[in-house]
């Protein structure tokens, strides 16, 4: 394992490999200087279920829905790191029969390709499939796959593997005890015998032994069963595809133990198939929930981790768990940003791809056309809501809503919620004796009078578990709303497993319908929080007094990168960034857009010694907008010079 994890070793040359074998060395000095790296989550949020194929250069990721519509959105990668969703299978008007109330939808969204095809097989009151010729669809109406009394229930959460002869397999499992192969013909239906291998956890060896996915190597059939919800990922190797115990062997606990106390995703489970590279590397995803001594994200869902895998001989090792950077698999630059939660300006249809309803009926309740530029929700006598899923510990969400709140039952804001939407914090522009803003969580409320209008700006700030919420006339001078409200209530471990997806975060309406001229998130003209970062390589978390801030650890510097930062538009430019740092003596540190090296060098900013005292970094831009992942790098002249509190745009 310590071939994997890349520790800050100074200048030495070191060998990563996968194997016994070595298959590429890199020196340790230039991760320093360019992003060969990654840490985990690189699906950050809800992604439950993962299933993942590659064809060709290509690698598309799907899992289970839930009650989430569009049902199972497609994510595309070229570096398995960075993943973009590029498609939706099953739009609400194709899914009458799919029950989509809290914990029910679509579950599995096994994607796979075979016979020229590629085909998403997903149960929804029985088991189905849609198949394209490409995974940006369009997707053909779904149809259901026929059982027979020897097959028996196909259940749910199967996979279908593809052997070296180009057939495919049902991997099916139903209940605890059943776990079965059964070939398919070219019109996506079973064909052929059953393959029964029951005996797999006919003694509930593997609690649910669920998820069941395979892959073959030299000459073995790998059979890799999860556990439960909560964990336990497992493999067995057989010699052919048969019903024959006798020909398989258990080979026990897929994943390495942890060594790295501080990680927060410790049961990994329900792996896709592991994939080999061309350079002979295999890799996984797989979920699991975030959860510290003390500190539960759980209610953010199943995220979904990056695993080398390792062989032994003929015998598959998932990587442990870390918080460390692992050596990034060897592939081409994607051009996708690293996945957080999109900001959309509602000028352009159809709707964002990452927008998802919380249930058919709000699917139909919004218009992008009925005002150029803006989105309009048009509730019914309930909340109607369109969201996001939730991905960072750390982020400002801005919208500006046009709503004349007349009576209490009107409201329109930001909304986030758990999976049954039975807790959920929002902010919005409502009425009670006169028009108010309202910041509500639970039994906590916080209200002031509004003085702005009906056009207004709204924003809450995340800091961690902290949300505090601000309205504004014009979207740069901000009125807070009563104080920060604790939502640990709402990222702890929820009851009935979060009705099995996690926290969404967007936009609602309420008792009228209301305009939104924007979505914002996470707001660059926002405090950003250096200890928020999403990647990261030779830099670690410091306290300084009572402030969290950010050093590099060794003489060569480091970086670390901020996900998804919002720079505005063209008429609403950064023309300015601002750095909170303190410093032992002077340097100078860079900040990049999209990459180091090969993205864009945007300001260079020297810095003297501060006394200790933090100090406020200015630098003028030229008039830097759009979307981005936001590189700050450090200098290297020595470990821990420099200490980084935030950076803000202007």
């Amino acid at each position: 394992m310590k071939n994997i994890i890349l520790k800050y070793l100074p200048l030495l040359s070191i060998v990563l490999s996968f194997t016994s074998n070595e298959i590429y060395a890199q020196s340790n000095a230039s991760f320093y200087d360019e992003v060969k790296t990654f840490v985990n989550p690189v699906l950050p949020g809800d992604h439950p279920d993962p299933t993942m194929i590659k064809v060709g250069d290509d690698f598309y990721h799907c899992g289970s829905s839930f009650h989430f519509t569009p049902y199972m959105p497609i994510y595309h990668s070229k570096d398995l790191v960075h993943w973009k969703v590029i498609s939706r299978v099953l739009p609400p008007q194709k899914a009458n029969w799919v029950t989509d109330r809290p914990s029910a939808g679509t579950w599995q969204g096994a994607i796979t390709y075979f016979y020229g095809s590629y085909w998403i097989y997903f149960s929804a009151n029985g088991q189905w499939f849609s198949k394209a010729d490409s995974p940006s669809g369009p997707w053909t109406e779904p149809v259901q796959v026929k059982s027979n009394p020897k097959t028996g229930p196909l259940g749910y959460d199967n996979s279908i593997f593809v052997d070296d002869d180009g057939k495919p397999y049902m991997v099916i499992k139903n209940g605890q005890k059943t776990n079965r192969l059964q070939e398919l013909g070219k019109d996506g239906q079973l064909t052929s015998s059953v393959i029964d291998l029951d005996w797999i956890n006919a003694k509930l060896q593997y609690s649910w032994a669920e998820g069941p996915v395979m892959c073959k190597r030299n000459g073995y059939y790998y059979y890799f069963p999860a556990g439960d919800v909560s964990g336990g990922q497992y493999v067995l190797r057989g010699t052919a595809l048969t019903s024959d115990s006798t020909k398989w062997e258990r080979l026990g606990e897929f994943f390495k133990p942890i060594t790295d106390t501080k990680t927060g995703f410790r049961r990994p489970n329900h792996i896709s198939a592991p994939i080999q590279l061309a350079d002979g590397t295999w890799w996984t995803i797989g979920q699991s929930y975030e959860k510290y001594d003390g500190n539960d994200w759980s209610g953010l869902g199943r995220q979904t981790s990056l695993y080398p895998v390792i062989w032994e001989g003929d015998r598959p090792w998932g990587m442990a768990p870390t918080t460390l950077p692992i050596a990034k698999p060897i592939l081409p630059k994607s051009g996708i940003l690293w996945r957080s939660v999109d900001s959309d300006e509602f000028d352009q249809t159809p709707l964002a791809l990452s927008w998802h309803f919380l249930s058919k009926k709000d699917a139909n309740r919004y218009s992008l056309d009925a005002r150029k530029g803006w989105l309009r929700l048009l509730p019914d006598s309930t909340r109607t809501s369109i969201v996001q899923k939730e991905t960072d510990h750390y982020y400002s969400a801005v919208t500006k809503v046009d709503i004349n709140a007349s009576e209490s039952t009107v409201k329109a804001g930001i909304y986030m919620t758990n999976g049954d939407q039975k807790v959920f914090a929002h902010l919005y522009s409502g009425f009670e004796n006169g028009k108010k803003f309202f910041f509500q969580f639970g039994k906590t409320s916080f209200s002031i009078p509004n003085t702005f209008g009906d056009v207004v700006w709204l924003k809450v700030t995340r800091n961690q578990h902290d949300l505090t919420a601000f309205a504004s006339v014009n979207g740069k001078n901000w009125t807070k709303i009563g104080e920060s409200i604790s939502l640990i209530n709402l990222d702890k471990t929820q009851p009935n497993y979060n009705s099995w997806v996690g926290t969404s975060v967007g936009l609602f309406a309420e008792g009228k319908s209301a305009d939104f001229d924007s979505f914002v998130c996470k707001d660059g003209f926002s405090e950003l929080p250096a200890v928020g970062y999403s990647n990261y390589y030779g830099v670690e978390k410091v306290k300084i007094g009572t402030e969290e801030a950010v050093t590099n650890d060794s003489n060569l510097g480091g970086w670390l990168m901020i996900s998804g930062v919002d720079l505005g538009n063209k008429s609403k430019s950064a023309s300015q960034i601002q750095v909170q740092m303190t410093a032992k003596s002077a340097g100078k540190m860079e900040i990049w857009l999209d990459d180091l090296g090969t993205g864009k060098l945007i300001a260079t900013m020297p810095f003297t010694e501060t006394n200790d005292s933090w100090k406020t970094l200015t630098k003028k831009l030229k008039g830097i907008s759009g979307h981005h992942d936001v590189f700050i790098k450090f200098p290297k002249e020595q470990s821990k010079l420099l200490n980084i509190k935030s950076i803000q745009f202007k």
